[in-house]
C-alpha cells in the first residue's frame, strides 16, 4: 500500500509541477493593477496556459487523493517536495535551456534528503477520523494563519517579500486541502459515493484548494520564483506533517532516529533554497529588475 501511495504522490508532484509552469506563464501577462482582485481571475480565465495548468492540477489532485487513500498524510505530502525539481526540469524543457550542474546537484540533494528523512521517520498509523472540536480548531488556526500572511502581503509592493507571504498563505491552504481531502476520501472508501457527496469535508477541500490556487496566482504575479517557491514547497510539507500528527494522530519515529531525520531535512531545505535560483527560463534577468521594494 505504501509503495502505491508513494507512486501516486510522485505522479501528483509531476502534475503539480507541470501546472505550476503553465500558471507561471499565464501570471506573467497579468497587469500589475489586477493583483488580488476579481480582474485577476477574469484575466486568467482567458488564458489557455492558465486553464491548461488548472486541468493538469485537477488530474494531480486525483492522484494525490488516491495516494492519501492508500497512505498517511505524513508520507504523501513530504513527497510533493519533489514538485520543485520537476518544475525546473519542465520549465527548462519549455525554455529549451539545460538544467545547470548546480540544479542537478540540488535536485539530488532534495531527493536524497527526502528519502533519508522518510526512511528514518517511517510515518504511518493514526486514526481515520477526527472529532468536530479538533476540526474546528484546525480550520480556525489554518484560516487565521493564511489571513495573517495575506494581510502582511497586501500593503507591500510587488517583490520578493510579497511573493513569499502570498506563497506561505498558499502553502497553508494546500496543506489544509490535503488534510480535508484525506478525510473525504476516507468517507468515500467507507460509505460510498453518496456519503462522499454529502460530506462537508468534500466541499471544504474544494473551497480550500480554490483559495490556495488563487493565493498562488498572486504569489507568482508578485515576484520571482526564487521568493515564492521555497515558501510554498517547504511550507506545504511542514504544515502537512504537523496536521497529519495533530488531526489524524499519525506517528513518526523519535529517539536516535531524529538524527538522520534532521540530516535529511537539512539536505531538503538546502536543495529547495538553491533550486529556485537556478536560471532555466531567464528568471534571473527578471528578478534583477527593480521591483520598487525597499
Amino acid at each position: 500500500m505504501a509503495l502505491f501511495s508513494a507512486l501516486f504522490a510522485l505522479l501528483a508532484a509531476v502534475g503539480n509541477a507541470t501546472g505550476t509552469v503553465l500558471q507561471r506563464v499565464a501570471a506573467r501577462t497579468v497587469p500589475p493593477g489586477d493583483a488580488f482582485s476579481v480582474r485577476l481571475v477574469r484575466h486568467l480565465l482567458r488564458s489557455p496556459a492558465w486553464l491548461g495548468g488548472v486541468a493538469v492540477i485537477v488530474g494531480a489532485a486525483a492522484c494525490q487523493a488516491l495516494a492519501l487513500t492508500l497512505g498517511s498524510l505524513s508520507l504523501v505530502q513530504p513527497l510533493l517536495v519533489l514538485e520543485l525539481p520537476f518544475t525546473l526540469l519542465i520549465a527548462g524543457a519549455l525554455a529549451r535551456r539545460r538544467l545547470p550542474a548546480a540544479g542537478w546537484a540540488a535536485s539530488v540533494m532534495v531527493a536524497a534528503g527526502l528519502g533519508l528523512a522518510l526512511a528514518a521517520a517511517a510515518p504511518g498509523g493514526g486514526r481515520a477520523t477526527a472529532s468536530p472540536g479538533l476540526w474546528a480548531l484546525t480550520l480556525f488556526a489554518t484560516a487565521g494563519a493564511m489571513a495573517l500572511c495575506v494581510l502582511a502581503a497586501l500593503p507591500r509592493p510587488r517583490g520578493r517579500a510579497r511573493a513569499a507571504l502570498f506563497s506561505s498563505a498558499s502553502a497553508i491552504g494546500y496543506a489544509l486541502t490535503a488534510t480535508l481531502m484525506k478525510s473525504a476520501t476516507g468517507v468515500f472508501e467507507r460509505d460510498g459515493a453518496g456519503a462522499f457527496l454529502t460530506a462537508w469535508q468534500t466541499y471544504a477541500f474544494v473551497a480550500a484548494g480554490a483559495c490556495a490556487l488563487f493565493l498562488l496566482a498572486n504569489a507568482m504575479e508578485s515576484g520571482p520564483l526564487v521568493a515564492s517557491q521555497p515558501a510554498l514547497t517547504l511550507g506545504e510539507g511542514l504544515v502537512s506533517l504537523a496536521l497529519g500528527i495533530l488531526v489524524y494522530g499519525e506517528r513518526v519515529r523519535a529517539g536516535w532516529w531524529l538524527v538522520p531525520e534532521g540530516v535529511g531535512a537539512v539536505l531538503v531545505t538546502w536543495g529547495v533554497l538553491i533550486l529556485p535560483r537556478v536560471d532555466v527560463e531567464g528568471e534571473g534577468e527578471r528578478a534583477a529588475q527593480p521591483t520598487n521594494e525597499p
